[in-house]
């Protein structure tokens, strides 16, 4: 845990929290904080901070916190992804917020099976607890915004101009002709990044994505799983835009 993460309703007007969560048990037993030491805080969603901590015992930990006046911006890459099978995707959700995903929409492809939407990893209460390990982990504040859209033609046909308005459109499959490299890199610009089933996109998927602004590209000729394509393209987005 890299970063204290903490909700603006924690903290009083003093600007102290006092926590009695995992986050305690981390700051005692792991950071083995005493008072007086400095530690990175983060209000979700908000700026960034340090914190003193004022007491420590078996039951709470207070921390005195001074906030940054500004607020960091929010990542520039949105995935569009085929929802994986729930235990992948159980791993993933860290993994997002980690890598610095703003906006995470779950989309059924022609080869997701529809069971999979009727997972508990869909639930909020599950995936907000791990996004925001992955915030503590990457020292960030925002949380991603997680849409479930369990029907593909519906969402291209009437969501996706509307949520990705001015952003440039990848969308990643073995077929692409060029590789992610060879595109020219856009610094001011959001991305959206599409990533297809383990059993990849349909004809009509790429070819509906594509009429939607979407440039196909591949990231080589291995196959990955779904879990590694995405850490993969997301890292390879996030140079190429940097």
């Amino acid at each position: 845990m890299n970063l204290i993460v903490l909700q603006p309703l924690e903290v009083d007007a003093d600007h102290r929290v006092v926590l009695t969560d995992d986050r305690a048990r981390h700051i005692r037993k792991v950071l083995k904080a005493e008072p007086g030491k400095i530690l990175r805080v983060g209000l979700l969603n908000g700026a960034l901070g340090m914190g003193t901590v004022e007491s420590v015992d078996r039951d709470a930990v207070v921390i005195c916190c001074e906030f940054e006046s500004d607020v960091p911006p929010k990542p520039r890459i949105d995935l569009v992804l085929a929802m994986p099978r729930p235990k992948v995707l159980k791993r993933l959700w860290a993994q997002f917020a980690a890598l610095g995903v703003g906006r995470i929409v779950l989309l059924r492809a022609d080869k997701v099976e529809r069971f999979y939407f009727d997972s508990h990893v869909l639930e909020p209460e599950f995936y907000t607890k791990r996004l925001i390990e992955g915030l503590q982990q990457a020292k960030c504040t925002h949380l991603p915004d997680v849409l479930i859209r369990p029907l593909f033609k519906p969402f291209v046909e009437d969501e996706l101009d509307d949520l990705f308005p001015n952003h440039w459109k990848l969308l990643a499959d073995p077929s692409g002709e060029r590789r992610v490299s060879g595109f020219q890199p856009l610094k001011r610009e959001r991305v959206v990044l599409a990533i297809g089933p383990e059993g990849g996109w349909t004809p009509y998927e790429l070819d509906m994505l594509q009429e939607h602004g979407f440039e196909m590209f591949n990231m080589g000729g291995r196959i990955l799983r779904t879990d590694t394509a995405c850490v993969g393209l997301i890292s390879m987005v996030s140079h190429l835009i940097c």
